[in-house]
């Protein structure tokens, strides 16, 4: 098997898909639809793949817009994940028509692949990962059983075979209080707002005091109605992330213990809920990150593929790295001053350079995909690291 000329041809199907796969791209991009409301997006992925000998199964895990679409019989399992969910407002300022479409244009092109050595690939599609963490609903329903890898690539402002995600979980927290005329009789109220203000102090006094790699962050989402009644009902939502789930659990006592002061102190009531879904830090397979990395330096990009020290948020991925060995690569589609997250990077996400890095992702990781099934000693390695690090 000559396994050069073969990713060799993969790369040439993926430029003759150059316009069509443009074209996908930037028609989700047009059409930006928040989690599990991807209809658009879902449709056109599924279509596109069922057009090119793919087996679909639309709705997996009783989720709406997620779908699993096969190609081959047998082992190993490689799966390339997909996400094409929105941000509110910003649309695709994360660049998951970009996430979406390489992970279509990977799987087609790997069809080759799985022709010449046998194997199965498939292609996930995974809403929600902005808000809801549907990945982690799809892991706890078992969509990843079976897998023998998976990948998936993130549009950012560097080239990155790795990253270091942080674990994750939202707190939802109401402060209810009595309501009073603020200048007649404001010693007869009990100040809900007071309490949430108390509550942020504290955890700026407990900033200085946890792990550089943690993180708090939150927003009022309700603080009263008007500036003459003591307010009697807050509300805020808060994130606490961190570098492992251990500490996060630490973490979780401290930041709560926070808001039960702040009730102590005002007398008013606290009520909260951790959010059901936690995403899990990303834990990397060095060394199918490895035979990426080298794929991308294949075609001129300069990839890192020790990202520690890098922490790049947190997302469902991490999760699905938990179960079976896995990669979460960036591909730079903008210059270094371009914040995720914003109108500049959605512009990025539709441009030409976004484009280029879509169709050099899709290229590595179809040849990783080749790498893979082309040589059991290094599944072995994939996988003997995997159970090495749990």
């Amino acid at each position: 098997m000559d396994i050069k000329r073969l990713k060799e041809s993969i790369q040439n199907e993926i430029e003759t898909r150059r316009d069509e796969l443009a074209e996908l791209c930037l028609k989700i991009h047009s059409n930006p639809e928040l989690g599990f409301d991807e209809v658009k997006a879902a449709g056109w992925l599924t279509e596109y793949l069922e057009k090119n000998s793919f087996t679909i199964g639309k709705g997996i895990c009783q989720l709406k817009t997620s779908f699993k679409a096969s190609y081959g019989t047998g082992k190993p399992v490689i799966a390339i994940l997909a996400e094409y969910d929105a941000l509110p407002e910003l649309g695709h300022a994360c660049g998951h028509n970009i996430i979406a479409t390489s992970a279509v244009g990977a799987g087609i092109a790997s069809r080759s692949a799985v022709d010449q050595l046998g194997g199965t690939i498939l292609v996930i599609g995974t809403p929600a990962e902005e808000l809801y963490g549907g990945k982690i609903l799809m892991a706890e329903r078992g969509a990843f059983d079976g897998l023998d890898m998976a990948m998936m690539i993130h549009p950012g402002t560097s080239d990155d075979a790795t990253t270091e995600a942080l674990a994750c979980q939202t707190l939802d927290i109401e402060f209810f209080g009595k309501a009073a005329h603020a200048a007649a009789g404001p010693e007869q109220g009990i100040n809900a707002l007071e309490a949430i203000l108390l509550s942020f102090a504290a955890i700026n006094s407990l900033r200085q005091h946890i792990k550089s790699t943690a993180r708090i962050h939150g927003i009022i989402t309700s603080g009263g109605g008007a500036a003459n009644i003591v307010p009697a009902y807050t509300a805020g939502n808060f994130i606490v992330r961190a570098a492992d789930m251990d500490y996060l659990s630490v973490l979780k006592e401290k930041v709560l213990d926070c808001f039960v002061g702040a009730a102590t102190a005002t007398g008013a009531r606290l009520e909260y809920k951790w959010d059901d879904v936690c995403y899990a830090p990303m834990r990397n397979n060095l060394t199918l990150a490895g035979l990426y990395a080298a794929n991308m330096e294949s075609m001129g990009r300069n990839i890192s593929v020790d990202s520690a020290g890098q922490a790049y948020a947190s997302t469902d991925m991490g999760n699905v790295s938990q179960l079976v060995p896995a990669i979460h690569a960036f591909v730079a589609i903008a210059d270094k001053e371009v914040q995720v997250h914003s109108p500049e990077f959605a512009a990025a996400a539709a441009s030409e350079r976004g484009i280029r890095g879509m169709l050099d992702a899709a290229k590595a990781m179809a040849m990783t995909v080749v790498d893979v099934l082309a040589d059991s000693g290094i599944r072995e390695k994939i996988k003997e690291e995997f159970l090495s690090r749990q």
